[in-house]
């Protein structure tokens, strides 16, 4: 599957499944603009991919802001050249009882699990459209499947990210782009060991009796960024250990 000769930016690419989907990434020949707000982590996943041949550059700013978006599009078409792969990976996640979420809270979840992806693809399809080729992989949640209580903010933020693919994936389905989206179950990254869900709760609930890895994820986007998912588009890719099935 080899991507040699195009480029990916992986928002949330220092840690977790954004840094497990760069290495893949970088592993299948794509040059990486690894994308986080942590500067440290972004450079630590650059570090990985550089000590195992690949080439990627360390982006530091909100994948959720403008003016951000704008600039560092410009610095990685400056230093690896057309984005044409696309990883919506960045966002946040909480526990709050809907009766107590304000108005300021449901604004930034939107913000930036949402909006962010809708900006920083219309940034880039741009480049895909003048290739004719293009991948965009849009990290959503099992959560928007199912529905969460206590996370109605979190959970309707991704739902719409599943709606985005679907439309995105419509629109632009002639054009050799293909917008598909990959919601995760419970994935053992620092994001989930710091939030207060009792993880060996979950485990034993779980299917398979075990928490999913980052890797699972990067292999899914692996696959969805590759020729030979040139013909899948519009699609929900669930990596969920059996959580959910349709």
């Amino acid at each position: 599957m080899s991507l040699k000769g195009k480029t990916a930016v992986v928002t949330g690419g220092g840690s977790g499944i954004g840094r497990a989907c760069s290495v893949q990434l970088a592993r299948d020949g794509a040059a990486v603009a690894v994308w986080d707000l942590n500067g440290e982590t972004a450079a630590e996943t650059v570090r990985m991919i550089e000590a195992d041949g690949g080439r990627a550059l360390a982006c530091v700013g909100d994948a959720s802001a403008k003016t951000s978006i704008d600039s560092i599009v410009a610095r990685v078409r400056a230093e690896l050249g057309p984005i044409l792969i696309l990883v919506n990976n960045a966002g946040i996640t909480g526990f709050c009882p809907f009766l107590e979420i304000t108005q300021e809270v449901l604004e930034r979840f939107y913000r930036i699990n949402l909006m962010g992806p809708f900006i920083l693809t219309q940034a880039v399809v741009p480049d895909m459209l003048s290739a004719g080729w293009g991948r965009i992989i849009n990290i959503s949640s099992s959560s928007a499947q199912t529905g969460a209580k206590r996370m109605t903010h979190y959970s309707s933020s991704k739902g719409g990210i599943i709606a985005l693919t679907k439309s995105l994936a419509a629109e632009f389905a002639d054009c050799g782009i293909t917008v598909n989206n990959i919601p995760p179950g419970f994935i053992d990254t620092p994001m989930t060991r710091a939030s207060p869900v009792n993880i060996d709760t979950l485990v034993a609930a779980s299917p398979m009796k075990r928490a999913g890895q980052p890797e699972d994820i990067a292999a899914a986007c692996s696959y969805l960024a590759s020729e030979a998912a040139g013909y899948v588009t519009g699609q929900t890719l669930g990596v969920n250990g059996g959580r959910v099935i349709y």
